[in-house]
């Protein structure tokens, strides 16, 4: 990307460019002036300083007409296309059509979102918004206020205990977790009781260098150390471990429902009382009017209330 001397281009007034593409297509004083709805000793004013400024005469008379010269030949172009990006800029946030929309949106997710949310939305977006894509970017609770203040997501959805000042959000639904295993290693029947539970091995999820994970933590405030043999930042090495060896893998709810038959583990609920952060989605506020973000929070909003109902769907059969 090019370098901008913002110091060089404060002193130039860039109503001049606009004068400038004005007479290039008009070659009138008079029709300039009324294109701009100024006074015609304006735009002459205009036209001066213009002249004075790149120190070429830019338009002389020949014969009953204002002919470019070759330096304002050379300007027209870039110039226009200047006008050009400036007027789409100003109008992006205005207009907006997802039939047609070519955009790029960066959308920050932790691992269950990933999995859970990505899809469904993708789903959504091929039929209603074809021109528009995704660039998924993992976040932690460390990382996402930062990179949402870089601008390198557009948004996040995930677990996020505290909402800054500069940032918007919402909860989408409440974090539930349960526990995956294989019942032939394990020696565990179709249900787990909290003694079970306590005795059992376990993996978990953590995305920080503590090996108890969230989850571990959590038990660690009732006064409950878990024996954790595995700590991993994404569900999926819990749940492949689960498979092989004889460990419970506690996992996000809507994570076990849909992916645990695939390991063939057995999925229950988690014997004891835990309460989580909620997943949420955020928005720095500068976003919050931005129509296309606004369309695009919809889509997710309507999204989740597709995964939640087909999760129930799933874990009742």
């Amino acid at each position: 990307m090019n370098t901008i001397d913002h110091f060089n281009l404060r002193s130039f007034d860039l109503n001049l460019m606009i004068a400038f593409d004005a007479m290039m297509q008009e070659l009138s004083v008079t029709k300039s002036a009324e294109k701009l709805r100024i006074g015609q000793s304006a735009m002459s004013h205009n036209l001066s300083t213009l002249r004075m400024l790149l120190q070429d005469d830019l338009f002389v008379r020949v014969g009953q007409k204002m002919q470019p010269t070759a330096k304002a030949r050379a300007l027209a172009g870039p110039v226009r296309t200047a006008l050009s990006q400036a007027q789409n800029a100003l109008q992006a946030s205005d207009c907006f059509d997802p039939a047609t929309a070519d955009r790029v949106f960066r959308i920050g997710v932790t691992g269950e979102m990933e999995m859970v949310l990505l899809p469904a939305l993708v789903n959504r977006l091929q039929s209603v918004a074809p021109g528009v894509k995704l660039l998924s970017r993992a976040i932690t609770s460390d990382t996402v206020d930062l990179m949402m203040d870089a601008g390198e997501i557009d948004l996040a959805v995930g677990c996020k205990s505290q909402v800054q000042s500069r940032h918007r959000g919402e909860v989408l639904f409440q974090s539930e977790v349960a526990c995956c295993f294989n019942p032939a290693l394990c020696g565990l029947g179709h249900t787990l009781s909290r003694e079970e539970f306590l005795a059992a091995r376990h993996a978990v999820l953590s995305q920080t260098e503590n090996v108890a994970g969230c989850v571990g933590v959590a038990m660690q405030g009732m006064g409950i150390d878990l024996d954790v043999v595995l700590a991993a930042p994404d569900f999926m090495p819990l749940l492949a471990a689960a498979r092989t060896a004889p460990i419970i893998a506690t996992v996000p709810r809507r994570i076990a429902v849909q992916y645990a038959p695939l390991f063939g583990l057995t999925t229950t609920e988690i014997p004891i009382d835990l309460a989580f952060p909620p997943v949420t989605m955020n928005w720095a506020v500068w976003t919050d009017r931005d129509v296309a973000m606004v369309w695009l929070r919809d889509q997710i909003r309507s999204v989740t209330s597709d995964v939640l109902a087909l999760s129930a769907a799933i874990a009742a059969e």
